[in-house]
């Protein structure tokens, strides 16, 4: 789910996933409720009535679950514990909500809500191992080969090695070019098995399962001559599209009237997901706004008695689809810029006031753009927004820039929380934070909005970049 280099892509073609991809889909459930029922078996808790329903709406919330798309261990613990947290808060409400929390026996509880996170990492780790070994013992793996040992091909290939559920093992390339021209394109990959014109004879000739066509769309002609030739085959034929070239944001195929339609920039937010992500945001400014109104009084107390001028500082910002927005913080220095040229905070500025310094240090000025959130100018996480002056200039310089508008800006963001909070004092500190934000409209989920959260309360204690 997290993401080490903002820069890497989710590929826009993904091959078909093996049946073992459905194993996974019940694994997190299963253990989920085998865990509970351990738990009640210690403790001597007969499993019926309210146990039964729990585990029907823990069922309910946690299939399917997610088949892991990492190796590291901390971004396997960090996915685990954000998703059951997320279902942890929603049984405490419901629980509330009922009244039913005092039916159950509080220790299989505690037992139970210790137990399932850890039962689950070493379940997502062993069980990929052990299916994997089942797959090679059983001779079960279907063979591929790649049309074109092209960039694309090369990705295709590793993409396909580094998930081993697939069931999938590159047998190798063909391309019209020499080793000495595809260079260590197919390094770990496989080798080059021969020209295109001998792909069908190979595959006469060879158990091969599944054909990936890499070539660029530019080589129609070849394309077409190729797929005639493979007709006289029984493997399965793939194609995929040379999009490559383009940066993709939420890309995936759609049709019209049956006419195939290539997504390749797409907010994140349409249908459904927008309806979670708005129904996300409003919750959790809500509860913050009621959990934080007297800190609010106090510190709109606190600035009109430290310094000349407003409590609240509005300024343009650049919102969705990149329309003007008035956003709202505690005003934190002797200046209300909002003009053609702004001058960006530094650190010991002496345009801060100590109070507004106290506040930017932990954050607290931005508390105010939680309202922003309820009017739904904002939301709680998302690109952060930067003045429009700042949009204006750096629209020009850095490519891409704009695609952070697709959706919504944020009181936090990807960026902030892996280190790019504060001043940008070089343009290669912002492409860096442009590269993060485009990292999370491409790989946005409700779980990784929850753990920015989580992450930004430590970030705001730790982090010494905010002044």
């Amino acid at each position: 789910m997290l993401l080490a280099d903002p820069r890497i892509q989710r590929p826009f073609f993904e091959p078909r996933v093996a049946s073992a991809t459905q194993v996974m889909a019940a694994i997190d459930p299963l253990v989920t409720i085998g865990v509970l029922l351990l738990c009640a078996a210690l403790f001597r808790v007969r499993f019926a009535g309210a146990y039964l329903i729990l585990a029907l709406v823990v069922f309910s919330l946690t299939f399917p679950g997610g088949a892991p798309h990492t190796t590291s261990a901390g971004a396997l613990a960090r996915d685990v514990l954000t998703s059951w947290s997320t279902t942890v808060a929603v049984l405490l409400f419901i629980g509330w909500a009922t009244s039913t929390t005092e039916t159950f026996d509080q220790r299989v509880l505690l037992a139970w809500l210790l137990a399932t996170p850890v039962a689950r990492f070493a379940t997502r780790l062993a069980i990929p191992r052990l299916l994997l070994r089942l797959f090679t013992a059983a001779g079960v793996q279907r063979v591929a080969v790649i049309a074109g040992a092209c960039g694309l091909g090369r990705t295709l290939a590793e993409q396909i090695r580094s998930n081993p559920l697939l069931g999938i093992r590159v047998a190798g390339f063909f391309d019209d070019r020499g080793p000495a021209r595809t260079g260590d394109a197919t390094a770990g990959s496989g080798a080059i098995l021969g020209a295109l014109d001998q792909l069908a004879a190979y595959v006469k000739s060879h158990r091969v399962d599944m054909i990936y066509i890499t070539l660029p769309m530019a080589s129609q002609p070849r394309i077409v001559r190729l797929l005639d030739e493979l007709h006289d085959t029984t493997a399965s034929i793939y194609f995929v599209p040379d999009i490559f070239l383009f940066d993709l944001i939420q890309a995936h195929i759609d049709t019209i009237g049956g006419i195939p339609v290539a997504s390749v920039c797409e907010t994140p937010f349409s249908g459904f997901n927008g309806v979670v992500k708005r129904a996300s945001d409003i919750v959790l400014a809500l509860l913050i706004c009621a959990l934080s109104l007297p800190l609010l009084l106090a510190i709109a107390v606190g600035v009109k008695l430290s310094s000349r001028g407003p409590v609240l500082f509005r300024q343009r910002r650049y919102g969705l689809d990149g329309r003007e927005i008035q956003v709202y913080k505690f005003r934190t220095m002797t200046v209300t810029e909002d003009g053609a040229v702004i001058k960006q905070a530094r650190r010991a500025d002496e345009r801060v006031t100590r109070f507004g310094a106290f506040l930017r240090r932990y954050s607290l000025d931005e508390l105010p753009q939680f309202i922003n959130v309820l009017q739904g100018r904002m939301s709680v996480v998302g690109p952060r927004p930067h003045a429009v002056a700042h949009s204006e200039m750096y629209r020009r310089l850095i490519k891409g820039y704009m695609i952070r508008h697709k959706v919504r800006p944020g009181i936090t963001g990807w960026a902030q929380v892996n280190g790019l909070r504060g001043e940008t004092t070089t343009l290669d500190r912002m492409e860096n934070r442009i590269a993060y934000d485009l990292a999370y409209l491409r790989h946005w989920s409700l779980q990784l909005d929850l753990w920015i959260v989580l992450k930004t309360l430590f970030v705001v204690i730790n982090d010494r970049n905010a002044y």
